[in-house]
C-alpha cells in the first residue's frame, strides 16, 4: 500500500512520527507536510508565491519533504509532482486536539484528507484528544488497521474519514462508533485590548463545544471514550 503522510502541526510534529513509525515496515510511506505549523488554516491554499518542497532528515533516520505551504498543498504539490505514483491512502495527524463538531471547518488537518478524496485517494484524518496527549502510538496502531480495512472496502467518491480518538491506552477505550459531525453554534467572543503603544488589538475565543449525550454524534461519542469515526462528504449538499 502507498501511503501518503501529512498534518497541520509541521513535520517535526509527534503525531505524524508515530504514523510514519506505524506504517513504515509494511508499506511504502512518504511524508509531505509543513515546514511549521499550519494550525486552523481550514482548505487554503498558495496562489501568490511560490511553493518549495525542501528534503529533510531527521533524528531516528525519518526523512521527508517540508513544504512552506498549507496542508492542502502538501496534498496537491505530493499527488502531482513529487510521488511518483498516487497514493492509496493519505492520512492527516495526528492531531492533538479533536477535530469535531464545528472545528472540521477549520482544521487544516481535516483539509488535507478533503483534499485527498478530491483527488480521488482514500482520505482520513486523524486526532488525538487533549493538546497533551500520551497516547499516539496507540493512536496509530488503530489507524493503520482501519486503512486496511477501507483500503479493502474503499470509500465512495468524494467522501473522507475524519477520525477521533481518546487519549486512553487501545484496550481502555470503550469501542467504535459511526457517528455525524455536530452542528451545534460555537459560543464565540472577541476580547478587546490595548497595548503598550495605546493601540487596539484583539484576541478571538470560544467556549468550549458542547455535544449533549446523543451517542451519534462525533463530540458526544468522543466523550463517551469511543474512537468516532466520521464519513464527511465533499460536495457540501
Amino acid at each position: 500500500m502507498r501511503v501518503l503522510l501529512t498534518n497541520d502541526d509541521g513535520i517535526h510534529a509527534q503525531g505524524l512520527w508515530a504514523l510514519y513509525n506505524r506504517f513504515v515496515g509494511a508499506h511504502h510511506v512518504c511524508v509531505v507536510a509543513p515546514g511549521r505549523e499550519r494550525s486552523a488554516i481550514g482548505h487554503a491554499i498558495t496562489l501568490n508565491q511560490p511553493l518549495r518542497a525542501i528534503r529533510v532528515s531527521l533524528n531516528g533516520g525519518h526523512s521527508g519533504y517540508a513544504v512552506n505551504g498549507t496542508p492542502a498543498d502538501c496534498i496537491k504539490l505530493a499527488m502531482a509532482e513529487i510521488l511518483p505514483k498516487p497514493p492509496d491512502v493519505v492520512v492527516a495527524g495526528i492531531n492533538p486536539g479533536a477535530n469535531v463538531g464545528a472545528n472540521l471547518n477549520y482544521s487544516g488537518t481535516v483539509a488535507a484528507a478533503k483534499e485527498a478524496a478530491l483527488g480521488g485517494a482514500i482520505g482520513i484524518a486523524v486526532s488525538i484528544e487533549g493538546q497533551n496527549a500520551d497516547y499516539y502510538d496507540d493512536a496509530a496502531l488503530f489507524i493503520a488497521q482501519l486503512c486496511d480495512t477501507v483500503q479493502v472496502k474503499g470509500l465512495p467518491f468524494g467522501t473522507f474519514l475524519n477520525v477521533n480518538i481518546p487519549n486512553q491506552p487501545f484496550q481502555q477505550i470503550a469501542g467504535v462508533r459511526i457517528s455525524r459531525q455536530g452542528v451545534e453554534l460555537l459560543s464565540e467572543y472577541v476580547e478587546k485590548r490595548i497595548d503598550p503603544r495605546s493601540r487596539t488589538y484583539y484576541w478571538q475565543g470560544r467556549d468550549m463545544q458542547s455535544f449533549g449525550d446523543d451517542p451519534e454524534i462525533d463530540g458526544a461519542a468522543l466523550s463517551q471514550n469511543f474512537i468516532s469515526i466520521t464519513p464527511v462528504k465533499c460536495d457540501m449538499i
